[in-house]
């Protein structure tokens, strides 16, 4: 090839590389996609944890929410009052202090006190026994299952499986609420904090039938109703409830219940 052919090629390569790179940087300024300074501050200040216990698809996704007005300042569980105080100051909104809450799990059938009617040998997974005969083998249908489905979907390593049943860290936990929602028996529960004293148990069989397959289940005797001077507790369907807005953690219930399944959280 000649030396003119050559750099006539040049030429033409170069001016297309350069024809395409203005065009490029053209298409980019007009098309560009203008991010909100508020979303990035808002990313920055959540905690980064994706567990998408806010309901939206990571930290992102909840930061664009929140720069829409589709989600309120202080949706982050996990970040809690101060990530709502940060969000509140880039949104320019007052957030008044967000209520601290922590995952209970209403089960006290262990290993010892709850019976099971068969063994189960398949996939230690919560959801997978719940599928079998009776939803499983434990013998109290409403009762923990005890394979940790819920210790997988906590990202905090906040709950663990002790003696058979799930047990939760309340200092670890960061009420994210994964583990609500996979449970198959929803016996987790996101209560507030500051709350002391849990009824642990959420089986609705009558007493007769109950005491056949736990030793620990409520029966429904009404004995924590009728002494508790808040009026906090209300038995319906064999089941005791705790209203936490009413109770004043006496401890009262818990000394009364013959079951001793009303625990008295201590500090």
């Amino acid at each position: 090839m000649s030396i003119t052919g050559i750099l006539l090629a040049a030429v033409i390569v170069g001016g297309t590389g350069l024809f395409i790179g203005v065009f490029l940087g053209i298409s980019g300024k007009k098309f560009a996609v203008e991010t909100d300074e508020r979303w990035e501050a808002i990313v920055d200040a959540l905690p980064g944890n994706n567990c998408g216990g806010c309901g939206y698809a990571g930290c992102s996704g909840l930061a664009t929410a929140i720069v829409a007005g589709e989600a309120e300042v202080n949706a982050c569980p996990v970040g809690g009052a101060p990530v709502a105080e940060k969000i509140g100051e880039i949104m320019g909104v007052d957030v008044s202090a967000q209520e601290r809450k922590t995952a209970f799990v209403k089960c006290a059938g262990t290993c010892e006190t709850a019976k099971d009617e068969y063994k189960y040998s398949g996939i230690k997974d919560c959801i997978m026994a719940s599928q079998m005969q009776n939803g499983g083998a434990k013998g109290c249908s409403y009762g923990c299952l005890g394979y940790g489905s819920c210790v997988e979907a906590c990202p905090f390593d906040a709950i663990h499986i002790i003696d058979g049943i799930a047990v939760v860290d309340r200092e670890a936990c960061k009420a994210c609420g994964r583990c609500v929602k996979v449970c198959p028996k929803y016996l987790i529960e996101l209560m507030p904090y500051k709350q002391k004293t849990f009824v642990q148990c959420n089986s609705n069989d009558k007493g007769k039938s109950l005491m056949e397959v736990c030793q620990s289940g409520c029966i429904g005797c009404r004995l924590c109703e009728k002494n508790c001077e808040a009026q906090a507790i209300t038995v319906n369907n064999f089941l005791a409830r705790i209203d936490p807005e009413k109770c004043t953690n006496c401890g009262v219930c818990a000394e009364k219940c013959p079951r001793k399944i009303i625990r008295l959280q201590e500090d």
